[in-house]
């Protein structure tokens, strides 16, 4: 048996997500499709993780375990991507691993990127790649709240109420803003997130950062630990799965 690792980039404006789900087309089934039309077998694929409706990524990794070597990697990326691209997914790199390789569980670092354009003008080209703000945004505020949320810390705030992880306890590596242009980029990375993490996290900051709340309550409302106090998660739109690392 092989075990092969897929690298994946996709928009996930028409998914309902990574995962397979019962209703409405998902990231996950897509490619599994492919990789059958190509091996001529059902293909179970193991993804590092979900991503939610609408959030995109430059960097998914899953793996796949088939009978057959691949001989060809060129050929047979170039195949799936014929099948996938359409369906604006790509894949962007195959590698043979281990037979122990675990695309979820081998992860020791996940890193998301969360994109703003702050302008008045409405969006064009990045329209569901992005969450337009219109409001200037402070990046000094958004620097504070990002060195507040570092390190070991209980994020039950943050945390979505459907979320199914044992505990809210996370560990933030890196959480870092940088602006060029209009363009804001927030990036996380931490072994895991909760559910809707990320994007409850961006949300406060945008509360914070234009001018809403104050650092005090922004440090209130963080250290809570309750849900009901959490600004409104920011739209998936922003949201991207950057890398996985192992």
């Amino acid at each position: 048996m092989f075990n092969y690792n897929l690298i994946i980039e996709y928009e996930g404006t028409n998914f309902v997500g990574w995962q397979k789900q019962k209703k409405g087309k998902s990231i996950q089934h897509e490619v599994e499709k492919a990789l059958r039309k190509i091996f001529k077998v059902k293909i179970n694929l193991v993804g590092s993780g979900r991503t939610d409706a609408g959030v995109h990524a430059l960097g998914q990794s899953a793996h796949f375990i088939v009978k057959n070597k691949i001989e060809n990697y060129y050929k047979v990326k170039n195949s799936l991507n014929y099948f996938l691209n359409k369906k604006k997914i790509v894949i962007t790199d195959i590698k043979l691993k281990s037979e122990s390789f675990h695309a979820r569980f081998d992860a020791v670092e996940r890193v998301y990127e969360y994109k703003i354009i702050n302008r008045d003008a409405p969006l064009c080209l990045d329209k569901n790649r992005a969450w337009h703000i219109k409001k200037n945004l402070d990046l000094v505020k958004i620097k504070k709240g990002l060195k507040i949320l570092k390190g070991i810390k209980d994020f039950s705030t943050f945390r979505a109420s459907s979320c199914q992880a044992k505990s809210p306890l996370r560990k933030l590596l890196k959480a870092e803003v940088k602006k060029h242009n209009n363009l804001v980029t927030i990036t996380f990375s931490s072994k895991a997130f909760l559910q809707q993490q990320v994007r409850s996290m961006v949300g406060c900051l945008k509360y914070l950062a234009d001018g809403r709340w104050q650092i005090k309550q922004f440090q209130k409302v963080a250290k809570s630990q309750k849900r009901s106090l959490c600004a409104p998660p920011a739209p998936a739109t922003g949201l991207y799965l950057k890398k996985v690392i192992y």
